[in-house]
């Protein structure tokens, strides 16, 4: 597996866009890659995830249609563009790795957003 760092995270308003970056350590070209989120006093939830190409990409009913994963293999780069934000997308952003979208289990430290009504 990979390290991860995440960063775009911050404060933004309702109806406002963010784009969260999580860069690895190495070559990310040969793992799935994900974004999850946990919101105060609630579990980690899947968010979106992408495949090793970039091929095929999946996301949670609640952001499908407002958020888009994309990323770039030669950058070691995922990326995470967040439209139409909502106060409930409040949350700490984790990026993860792992061999297929639905094993990703390798954690970056997260990124905080925060949306305001």
């Amino acid at each position: 597996q990979v390290q991860v760092v995440e960063s775009g995270g911050g404060l933004v308003q309702a109806g406002g866009s963010l784009r969260l970056s999580c860069v690895a350590s190495g070559h990310i070209g040969w793992y799935a890659m994900g974004w999850f989120r946990q919101a105060p006093g609630k579990d980690r939830e899947f968010v979106a995830a992408i495949t090793s190409s970039g091929g095929s990409t999946y996301y949670a009913d609640s952001v499908k249609d407002r958020f888009t994963i994309s990323r770039s293999n030669a950058k070691n780069t995922v990326y995470l563009q967040m439209s139409s934000l909502k106060p409930e997308d409040t949350a700490v952003y984790y990026c993860a790795s792992g061999s297929t979208t639905t094993d990703l289990r390798s954690w970056g430290q997260g990124t905080q957003v925060t949306v305001s009504a």
